[in-house]
Parts: C-alpha cells; sequence; structure tokens
C-alpha cells in the first residue's frame, strides 16, 4: 500500500531521569483507559528494547501528549513507538542509522518502520519493505474518527480475501503520484478492509458520503478504521466538511490537515 504522513501529529518528550526504570505518562496526568501507562504501551517497549540492547542503565521519563485518535485505523501508536526509538538514538548518542532504527522497529509493529521513515512511501512484505516515493501534491486531507472502536482481529479475520475482485491500482497511483496529478491520485484510493468495516459499521459510509457531498475529491476508511479522510482541494471545503460531520453527531475528533513530508 501507499503511505502518508499527515500534519496531525502526538508529541513525545523523553529524559533521563534519577529514577530507576521506564516512568510513562500522559501529558494531563490522567491515564486514557485505551492508552495504558504500562509495559504494554509501544513507547515503553521501544525503550525497553534499547535499553536492553544496549546496556542503559539510566531510568527514563517519558511523557506522551496523544492527538492522533485511538483505535483509529492511523498506526498513532506505531508512530508513538517509533518517535520513542528515534528519541532514544538521540538521547544517548547510539549513532543507529534510519534502516537500522526499522530493523528494530518492526520487531514490535508493522507499520512501525515506516512512522520511522515517513513522508510518502510504497509499504510492501509485512511493512518492512519501503521505496520513497516523490511528495504528495498540496492538498487539505479531513480526517474524521466516528465514536466506535474496530477491532483490527476483527477486520482481518473476517476478510475474504479470495473472494475480492477489485485491487487498488498502486502501479496507477505511484505514477499519480510522479506526475503530482491529484485528481489522478484521489481517483485511484482504495482500501479492501472496507467490505468487512462499512457493513458491519454503517456510519463509516455515512461520513464518507457527507465528505463526497461537500466536495471532497474522493473519501476512503484509513486502514482497519473506523477513521475516514477525505481529500480536498480547497481548504474552506473541508472545514464546511467538519462542520457538517460534528454537526450531525457523527464524529467529534475532526481534523483539518496537509500531508507532511
Amino acid at each position: 500500500m501507499i503511505m502518508q504522513n499527515i500534519s496531525l501529529a502526538d508529541t513525545l518528550v523523553i529524559r533521563k531521569s534519577a529514577e530507576a526504570g521506564i516512568r510513562l505518562q500522559s501529558n494531563d496526568g490522567t491515564e486514557n483507559p485505551d492508552v495504558p501507562m504500562d509495559q504494554s504501551n509501544l513507547v515503553y517497549k521501544a525503550i525497553q528494547m534499547i535499553k536492553d540492547e544496549f546496556g542503559i542503565t539510566d531510568g527514563i521519563e517519558a511523557t506522551l501528549t496523544k492527538r492522533i485518535p485511538v483505535a483509529a485505523g492511523m498506526a498513532g501508536g506505531s508512530t508513538d513507538a517509533a518517535a520513542a526509538l528515534k528519541g532514544m538514538n538521540q538521547l544517548f548518542s547510539l549513532g543507529l542509522s534510519t534502516q537500522e532504527l526499522c530493523d528494530r522497529g518492526v520487531k514490535l509493529g508493522a507499520d512501525i518502520p515506516y512512522c520511522i521513515q515517513g513522508g510518502t512511501a510504497l509499504s510492501e512484505g509485512i511493512g518492512e519493505v519501503l521505496t520513497t516515493l516523490p511528495k504528495m501534491p498540496a492538498c487539505w486531507i479531513l480526517i474524521a474518527k466516528p465514536p466506535i472502536n474496530v477491532s483490527t482481529a476483527f477486520v482481518y479475520g473476517n476478510l475474504k480475501a479470495n473472494e475480492l475482485t477489485e485491487h487498488p491500482d498502486i502501479d496507477g497511483m505511484i505514477q499519480a503520484i510522479e506526475a503530482q496529478d491529484l485528481a489522478g491520485i484521489a481517483q485511484r484510493l482504495g482500501n479492501v478492509l472496507e467490505t468487512v468495516t462499512v457493513p458491519a459499521y454503517p456510519v463509516i459510509a455515512e461520513i464518507k458520503q457527507v465528505m463526497l457531498d461537500a466536495g471532497a475529491m474522493q473519501s476512503l476508511m484509513s486502514g482497519s478504521g473506523p477513521t475516514v479522510f477525505g481529500i480536498f482541494a480547497e481548504e474552506q471545503k473541508a472545514h464546511e466538511a467538519a462542520e457538517i460531520i460534528r454537526t450531525a453527531g457523527l464524529a467529534q475528533q475532526v481534523y483539518v490537515t496537509q500531508p507532511y513530508n
């Protein structure tokens, strides 16, 4: 698949601490039940991996500010883990290359190598084979996450890959990106996981239709969902669509963003 950063981002601050071990906390001091502040968090696992490999005995204090919707099909946890790996590399002057960080990241999650590299990229294998592409042309990307959580295991477990008759045109998408053809990119958007998630959660289709009616060039579910994104050529139309979605109660986590390279 083709992967792309957007300007919506979490922030991770990592410091050495006199207190032994790893202390992970949220920015406001409270715990989100969907973002555990313990050993099960990917940030914690990434920091522990580096500490173990390089024999680091210093205590670590990590403060996470979440903005990316949680359990949303947007690789929020993976990008936080990528930040932890890059942060530990910098904090302790380990000298690991991007590829060496990716080699470690894939052990924690398939999306993490891409989140380390970023930009516009073709992702193959389980996510560890990355080919850098020209940056996506300027546009506005509307993000809307409805108030539901979708199990990734449910989506992949119910995907009938052998029954799929249409597949996204990846080669055509790469050509459109190389030509900086935004309309061509929009026309080639596709996500086979929608065949599972949309029938189970009709609100996804509702949000997609609102975006299209409001002027999106195209709209698609992100990853395994339930987040929906729409590509807009005009910022004003993106903001108008965002307001319609909020007012209709389809989603409250709604953001107007841009591609980020």
